[in-house]
């Protein structure tokens, strides 16, 4: 029996992110009966759940991981960079080390995988709108093992989109033509250019190529 939504408690605006509508029915069915969950839109790729992002304004996306058409990680990146209220919880099948720092890098809140049981999941959204850090034990162990075995520990690392950006304005282009050539927006572009300085200690474009190229984080072409 579903429970009726607490008017009196805070609710949290959920949006399911995956390409198999029979999975998302599945999550919807296990969270509908938390009273202060609330599906507020579903999505079938990681472009769609960008869109519904901005329609829907959720508190968190429930992003799966590998989709056809964009996949959740590029989708991560794009909601945390163009919209920073909003938490992006991964739920997925993989759970390799490489997948898990992906999304970590990405701005994820949190990974989980689909076996994870109802009240876990629904204490995990609860946590992530928050803002805390959800990772199972397990995928805990699996992210610090490939931090702690990571060459040149301490040394800055590039999420893929940031080094696509960064290639293209080592290229001379604006980041207009930048968010056009990957179809994102100009203020998108800015987000992760001023990532890019932070990370690397610049203040500027074309101290952040040289620094990059320095480092090995953008090859010479």
């Amino acid at each position: 029996m579903i429970r009726p939504k607490e008017e009196n408690r805070a609710m949290i605006r959920v949006l399911l992110v995956d390409d198999h509508p029979v999975v998302r029915e599945g999550i919807r069915g296990m969270l509908s009966t938390e009273p202060d969950l609330d599906i507020v839109g579903e999505a079938g790729s990681g472009p769609e759940a960008v869109t519904r992002v901005s329609s829907v304004a959720p508190d968190v996306v429930l992003m799966d991981l590998r989709m056809p058409g964009g996949d959740g990680v590029e989708a991560t990146e794009r909601i945390r960079a163009e919209h920073p209220g909003v938490h992006v919880l991964v739920l997925t099948t993989y759970d390799t080390d490489t997948d898990i720092l992906r999304a970590v890098e990405a701005g994820a809140t949190g990974y989980l995988l689909k076996d994870t049981p109802r009240a876990e999941l629904a204490e995990a959204v609860r946590s992530a709108a928050r803002g805390e850090t959800v990772l199972s034990g397990r995928l805990a162990g699996k992210l610090l093992t490939r931090v702690r075995t990571s060459p040149e520990p301490g040394r800055p690392t590039l999420s893929p989109r940031e080094v696509e950006v960064l290639r293209l304005a080592a290229d001379g282009h604006t980041n207009a033509a930048i968010g056009r050539t990957l179809n994102i927006s100009a203020t998108t572009v800015k987000t992760h250019l001023m990532r890019v300085y932070e990370k690397l200690g610049v203040g500027d474009r074309t101290a952040a190529v040289s620094q990059a190229m320095r480092r090995g984080l953008l090859p010479e072409k």
